[in-house]
């Protein structure tokens, strides 16, 4: 009985605790159904809001643009209105100004007529002037007998000719009077330089040959297989040439203190007898600074020769290397020791810095000194020297300019290309080529024998000096004059020549009478 009661009332409690979990559960489904309408009623609220917010904007912009635009509709009426009333006060003006332009018209067409009419009588009046003239001309040509062309060559002809001896005579006397004046301080310079130096030059061959004690010594020279000729070569830079010339070996290099060096080094490697190549080495290094010390000492005494002081030593050794360097067999350091005095002496008659005139003199050719090694023209090189070792500005410019590389702008570049010109020039100092020497004598002669009037022309004064013979008949002496500066910028343009070329036109006027 009690286990039945104990069961009934199990089961009241379970279903009471069934019926309370499921009201429980429908109470808070029903509590999340209320929160979610509320939810969704809030979002609906805030989308209202937010349409609300962008109609009214909207509607305001376009309130805004409707009033924009009827603002700009009122200018725009306003300026229409402003260009009517101008237009309209245009069209007035026009009308105006077609009234005044009809008159002017009028009185325009009236001179018109007035100047056809004067044109009509002007034509009259003109043609009949020509039918004048021509019966001028007419009478004149008969009574002149020419006809008017000719009359005018003759009068054209005879003018030039007259204003061609006028100019002459002008030319000539100027010249004349320039001429005697420069020609007199010239002398007197030029009279006190050669009086006060003289120099000695000496002959130097491009290529330098050895004379050998006798012919067993080349096969020493060359050596096993030619390991020392090649040993030697390549210590001194020098090409050595062995060939059928008796007793004799040529050394031939561009260098001439390279070639100094191989000679030296040879010689005395003949002397010793101990010929292979440690020795060669050896010989050659003793050699070279033999000729080194022998470079400075030449620098050092072309520079006591022109007292000069405070010279760099690197400049004193380009000026030494010039003892081995010749121009047309004129060594270049007595030529350039010669032109320093020269330069000097002018200088002091001109009242120009003697120093100064002698350094650039001195310095002038030191570029042939590097020129093997360097590109470029000599004197330019020189310039390049002086001014890297610290020169005067007059002594670059002058050096630099003495072959006219740059042009020359001062007293002292003028005093150094006339010194050097007559060191270079005089007789003697170089030594030319025949066939070359003979070619311009050639090309002197035949360049003045082009011109009219010219019966003979002779070359004289080694080429320093050319004589033209005119026929008498042809050229008058105004024209000599002429004939005599045209045959000589002819020369200047077309041939190269040292120094000057003295042009002499001579004309020859013979009486002949014989008594019977």
């Amino acid at each position: 009985m009690e286990i039945i009661i104990a069961s009934l009332l199990g089961v009241a409690v379970g279903v009471a605790v069934g019926l309370w979990w499921s009201r429980r559960k429908q109470a808070e489904e029903a509590a999340e159904g209320r929160s979610k309408a509320d939810q969704l009623l809030e979002d609906a609220k805030k989308e209202a809001e937010r349409a609300k917010k962008e109609l009214l904007e909207s509607t305001k912009n376009a309130e805004e643009r409707v009033k924009s635009q009827e603002e700009e509709l009122k200018e725009q009426r306003l300026n229409l209105q402003k260009l009517e009333n101008r237009l309209l006060k245009k069209d007035e003006a026009i009308e105006k100004k077609g009234e005044l332009i009809t008159g002017k018209e009028n009185d325009i067409l009236k001179k018109e007529r007035q100047v056809v009419q004067r044109e009509t009588q002007l034509r009259d009046k003109e043609q009949a002037l020509e039918e004048r003239e021509g019966e001028i001309d007419k009478k004149l040509e008969e009574v002149a007998g020419l006809t008017r062309e000719a009359a005018r060559e003759q009068l054209t002809e005879s003018i030039a000719a007259e204003a061609k001896i006028d100019a002459a005579k002008e030319v000539k006397a100027f010249e004349e009077q320039a001429r005697a004046d420069a020609d007199r301080r010239a002398k007197k310079m030029l009279a006190v330089a050669v009086s006060r130096y003289a120099g000695e030059y000496v002959s130097e061959a491009t290529v330098t040959v050895v004379n050998l004690p006798s012919e067993d010594m080349k096969g020493r020279i060359i050596g096993r297989e030619g390991r020392n000729i090649r040993a030697f070569e390549a210590a001194t830079g020098v090409d050595m040439i062995i060939d059928d010339t008796p007793e004799a070996v040529v050394l031939s290099a561009f260098n001439p203190v390279r070639r100094e060096v191989a000679r030296l080094a040879l010689e005395r490697l003949i002397a010793d007898g101990r010929i292979h190549p440690t020795r060669i080495e050896e010989v050659v290094d003793k050699a070279t600074k033999d000729v080194e010390q022998s470079i400075r000492e030449a620098g050092e005494f072309a520079c006591y020769e022109l007292g000069l002081h405070n010279v760099h030593s690197e400049l004193v050794k380009y000026v030494g290397r010039l003892k081995y360097r010749t121009s047309y067999a004129q060594n270049n350091l007595m030529h350039s020791i010669e032109v320093g005095f020269l330069c000097g002496v002018m200088a002091a008659e001109l009242g120009v810095n003697v120093k100064m005139a002698r350094r650039a003199g001195l310095f002038h050719d030191i570029g042939k000194a590097v020129d093997h090694d360097v590109e470029g023209s000599h004197a330019v090189i020189s310039g390049n020297l002086c001014k890297k070792y610290g020169e005067h500005a007059d002594v670059i410019h002058a050096v630099a300019a003495h072959h006219e590389d740059e042009k020359p702008s001062t007293i002292l570049a003028h005093i150094l290309i006339a010194a050097d010109a007559l060191s270079g020039a005089r007789p003697g100092a170089r030594r030319e080529m025949l066939q070359s020497y003979i070619q311009r004598l050639d090309d002197l002669e035949n360049i003045t024998r082009r011109y009219p009037g010219v019966e003979k022309a002779y070359a004289l004064q080694a080429g320093r000096e050319v004589r033209v013979l005119v026929e008498n008949s042809r050229v008058d002496d105004a024209g000599a004059i002429m004939l005599s500066r045209e045959i000589a910028r002819t020369i200047e343009d077309e041939l190269t020549y040292p120094g000057q070329i003295k042009v002499t036109v001579i004309r020859e006027t013979r009486a002949v009478e014989y008594a019977k």
